[in-house]
C-alpha cells in the first residue's frame, strides 16, 4: 500500500475479497464538547464509528482517511491529542491512516473519517437477513454511553474522569467479535448499537421485513462509575453510542456465552407479524418504539 505522500493512497485488495467503505462526520457540540472530552476521546471516539460500522459487516478493517476542519485558534495540543486517540486505535486493529485532508473552520471542530475494511466475495452480513424464529442476541452491556451523557447534560457533573467511565470516552468496537461471527456463520442479520437498540433493531426488522418481541428482563444493563451501579434501563433501550453488536442467528445454531471475553447475551426472538413488542418483568407487553437516535427529528 502506498500511504500518504502522494495525491492518491495506492491500496491493494485481494482478488477474492470486496470492499466496504464507511464514513462518518464527528461535530463540535453534537458529538462531543470540548470541555467534557479530552482529545484523545474524541479522536477515539471518531474512528471507533467506523470500525464499528465494519465489525456490523463481519468485516477487516483496511485504512482509514480522516479529514478535519479546526478553528485557527485550537492549541496545537488539542491536535496532538486528538491525533494520539485516533493514531492508538488505529495501531490496535492494524489500520493505516491513508490519508485526509485539512481545512480551517469557521465553526467549531468539524472531522470526517471515512474507513475501508475488506470481506471474502458474498460474505458480507447484511441487515436483511434476519427470519421469524432467529433469535436476538447482543454483545457486552448497554447503556454506559448514554448514561454518561445523561450525567454530564444535567449539570450534577460537570467533567467526569474518563477512565472510570469508559463506555463513553473509549468504546470498543467489536470487530473480532464482528469477524467470528461471520466467518463460523452464526449470524443471519448484523448492525452496531450505535443509534440505540430499539432503533437499531427497528432497522433489522425493517430490512428483513420481519418484526420481533425482545424481553425487558434480559437486555444487558452496563454499570456505570465507582460504585458500579446498572444504568437505568431507558438508556440501555434507547441510548446510542455503544457499538456494541446486535445480530440474529437461527434457533438451530449453537450461539457461545462469549467471544473473545465478549458476553453474549438473547434478548428476544424474530416474528412473522411487522412490530417490535417489548415484554416487561410482569410479563405485559408494549410496543417498543425506537427512541434511539435520529438525524433531524
Amino acid at each position: 500500500m502506498t500511504g500518504i505522500g502522494d495525491d492518491c493512497s495506492v491500496l491493494r485488495i485481494p482478488p477474492d475479497r470486496e470492499v466496504l467503505v464507511t464514513t462518518d462526520f464527528s461535530l463540535e457540540g453534537v458529538h462531543f464538547r470540548r470541555e467534557w472530552h479530552p482529545p484523545e476521546s474524541v479522536g477515539h471516539r471518531c474512528l471507533t464509528r467506523g470500525l464499528s460500522d465494519i465489525a456490523a459487516m463481519g468485516g477487516e478493517p483496511l485504512a482509514a482517511f480522516l479529514s478535519l476542519a479546526l478553528p485557527a485558534k485550537l492549541p496545537q495540543r488539542w491536535v496532538d491529542g486528538f491525533l494520539k486517540g485516533f493514531l492508538e486505535l488505529a495501531k490496535q486493529f492494524g489500520v493505516e491512516l491513508a490519508g485526509g485532508d485539512t481545512s480551517q473552520s469557521l465553526a467549531g471542530i468539524q472531522g470526517d473519517v471515512v474507513v475501508l475494511g475488506s470481506i471474502p466475495k458474498g460474505k458480507a452480513t447484511l441487515r436483511s437477513g434476519a427470519r421469524p424464529g432467529d433469535r436476538i442476541y447482543v454483545t457486552g452491556a448497554l447503556g454506559a454511553a448514554a448514561a454518561t451523557l445523561d450525567l454530564l447534560c444535567s449539570g450534577r457533573k460537570k467533567k467526569l474522569q474518563p477512565t472510570l467511565f469508559p463506555g463513553h470516552f473509549f468504546p470498543q468496537p467489536r470487530i473480532d467479535v464482528g469477524r467470528i461471527l461471520r466467518e463460523k456463520k452464526i449470524a443471519s442479520a448484523m448492525i452496531d448499537i450505535s443509534d440505540g437498540l430499539s432503533t437499531d433493531l427497528r432497522h433489522v426488522c425493517e430490512e428483513s421485513g420481519v418484526g420481533a418481541v425482545a424481553w425487558e428482563e434480559t437486555v444487558p444493563r452496563a454499570t456505570l462509575g465507582r460504585r458500579g451501579e446498572p444504568v437505568d434501563l431507558r438508556f440501555a433501550l434507547h441510548g446510542g453510542d455503544d457499538y456494541e453488536l446486535l445480530f440474529t442467528a437461527a434457533e438451530r445454531v449453537r450461539v457461545p456465552s462469549e467471544i473473545g471475553g465478549v458476553r453474549i447475551t438473547a434478548i428476544g426472538r424474530i416474528m412473522r407479524r411487522r412490530q417490535v413488542v417489548l415484554i416487561h418483568t410482569n410479563h405485559s407487553s408494549s410496543r417498543l418504539e425506537p427512541l434511539g437516535w435520529e438525524h433531524f427529528r
